[in-house]
């Protein structure tokens, strides 16, 4: 199978996704799934890549010099501003 590409479902498996999506959670019988404690193999953004845009944006010398030193290696630093960002937004957004 191709990367992205995904087999059509059956009548029968669409059906029993419904049954199990109409289900409350407690009713749903998960104990045959391992329960996963250690995650500090994990790694995030494997599945899921927001759409990024690209614009300029002036911003204090001091700012961006704080995250650039406080970046492992001086990497990463605008990831880091962007989760600060969306961050604030999400907290910004529970007050209104």
């Amino acid at each position: 199978m191709n990367k992205g590409a995904s087999e059509k479902l059956t009548r029968e498996q669409k059906a029993e996704i419904e049954a199990l999506a109409s289900l409350p959670e407690e009713e749903i019988d998960t104990s045959d799934i391992a329960e996963i404690l250690d995650w500090t193999d994990a790694r995030r953004g494997l599945l899921y890549r927001p759409v990024k845009k690209q614009i300029t944006l002036r911003l204090d010398a001091d700012v961006v010099a704080w995250f650039r030193a406080n970046a492992p290696n001086g990497r990463g630093y605008q990831t880091e501003m962007n989760r600060v960002l969306r961050d604030h937004a999400a907290r910004a957004s529970k007050r209104t």
